[in-house]
């Protein structure tokens, strides 16, 4: 796998390793905004530090950035004391992470992580690694955005950090 992404790639993950690389490579590329849909902040991957390493330049070089994080079971990230909730917690102002509402969980499986409308990771069952990346999808990302409005706009505002790291 090269450090970039072509302008036009798509393919398959379907390693742990993958996942994480590809994740990491889209939150760098992210300009605007990274959208991220998940079951619970995933150990190893929303706690990486190459990730959040990406996620800190976007926020901190543009005043405009927006991160935002939907998770189905939140649970497991505050018990283990994510990073990702600490630095959430941190830059609150950039980045937004929101508890599922009761109404959606069992219906909502997938996980993915959209970067600036039409860079994607997508897979089918968050649980899994197999999964689909696209560097230059907007009609399907849109498709996957639009699913995530109204559950995020429904959903519990906050999630709470542990406060031991």
């Amino acid at each position: 796998m090269t450090d970039e992404l072509l302008e036009s790639e798509r393919r398959i993950v379907t390693s742990r390793e993958e996942v994480l690389a590809t994740t990491v490579q889209i939150a760098s590329r992210a300009e605007r905004t990274l959208t991220i849909l998940t079951p619970d902040l995933e150990p190893g991957l929303y706690d990486n530090e190459q990730f959040l390493d990406a996620i800190k330049r976007l926020v901190l070089a543009k005043s405009y950035s927006r991160v935002r994080a939907l998770i189905s079971n939140p649970a497991r990230a505050v018990r283990t004391g994510n990073k990702f909730v600490a630095l959430a917690a941190r830059l609150n102002t950039c980045i937004d992470i929101r508890n599922l509402h009761e109404k959606y969980r069992g219906s909502i499986n997938d996980a993915f992580i959209i970067a600036d409308d039409k860079v994607i990771l997508y897979r089918a069952d968050g649980r899994a690694n197999d999964g689909i990346m696209g560097t230059h999808e907007p009609e399907v990302a849109r498709q996957h955005l639009d699913d995530f409005a109204q559950p995020w706009e429904e959903s519990a505002f906050k999630l709470h950090a542990r406060q031991s790291y």
